[in-house]
């Protein structure tokens, strides 16, 4: 018997989205590009119409150890910040490390990825409180955007944020995954939320009917690459490219152009990131 053939998943080039479109938080330094180098995955990008990707490096060791990748892409601008699974093993010097390279680096945008997540281990999370209370100072201080993780611990996150007095300051809710009251919490705070590419997943119907009510002037877009593919590239790893399929999805939950969409969350990361 012979073996059904699987049907050819489509280019993100061939959704013939314009150059304006902006991934807005990317993994690319993580090592899971280094067999064809990130400049490759950076041309796919471009030729599916990404005009800038932000890079998020986990950390000031990560930030000093690989961006040099991005030496020659100038349309890449960078994010930092240490992640809160790492809050048990952070250096005491990580803030400051942070803080020097920020004011080094013009390319450096935002602080983050930095929040809570309980979902991998709960028993940190006084570590993480203080850990994300630090680098908020931080991102304060800089003049620059947070771009919050938060997995299993939005009450506490959103508190955290709140007691900060972070309500109406520049601020990114990264990967959001949640519905209708929780998109409403963040934007009640006047802040912003990028949307991934599990938009695209069938089951996630809370989901889809948060972003089908969404104000688009507060959305921005991600891959999270290396993880999380859209829908038609679901179970593969994920890459900037990628974003074309979350737009598409989006569009259709908006019932609006794909274009529009594409330049209108673009025009979002331009301005909140400065770029």
């Amino acid at each position: 018997m012979s073996k059904k053939k699987s049907r050819p998943r489509p280019e993100p080039a061939s959704l013939g989205l314009p150059c304006a479109g902006v991934e807005s938080h990317a993994h690319l330094d993580m090592g899971e590009y280094d067999e064809e180098g990130v400049g490759a995955v950076l041309d796919r990008a471009a030729a599916a119409g990404v005009a800038r990707v932000g890079n998020v490096f986990l950390g000031p060791g990560a930030y000093l150890a690989h961006r040099a990748l991005f030496a020659d892409r100038p349309e890449v601008f960078f994010l930092l910040g240490v992640h809160p699974c790492d809050a048990a093993k952070a250096s005491p010097g990580d803030v400051a490390a942070m803080a020097d390279a920020f004011a080094a680096d013009a390319r450096l945008c935002a602080v983050g990825e930095i929040g809570l997540d309980y979902y991998w281990d709960a028993t940190t999370a006084a570590a993480q409180q203080r850990l994300l209370r630090e680098q908020l100072v931080l991102a304060r201080e800089r003049g620059v955007p947070a771009v919050i993780h938060s997995r299993d611990a939005a009450a506490d996150t959103l508190a955290v944020l709140d007691d900060m007095g972070f309500r109406d300051r520049p601020l990114v809710w990264h990967c959001f995954g949640g519905g209708a009251d929780l998109a409403a919490a963040i934007f009640s705070r006047g802040w912003m939320l990028s949307i991934p590419g599990p938009v695209t997943y069938a089951k996630n119907t809370d989901l889809a009917a948060a972003v089908a009510a969404m104000d688009l002037s507060r959305v921005l877009l991600e891959t999270d690459s290396p993880y999380l593919a859209p829908e038609p590239w679901r179970g593969k790893r994920n890459e900037p490219a990628f974003l074309a399929f979350t737009c598409q999805r989006v569009a259709e939950l908006m019932d609006r152009d794909p274009a529009a969409v594409w330049r209108a969350t673009g025009d979002n990361a331009r301005r909140v990131f400065g770029l």
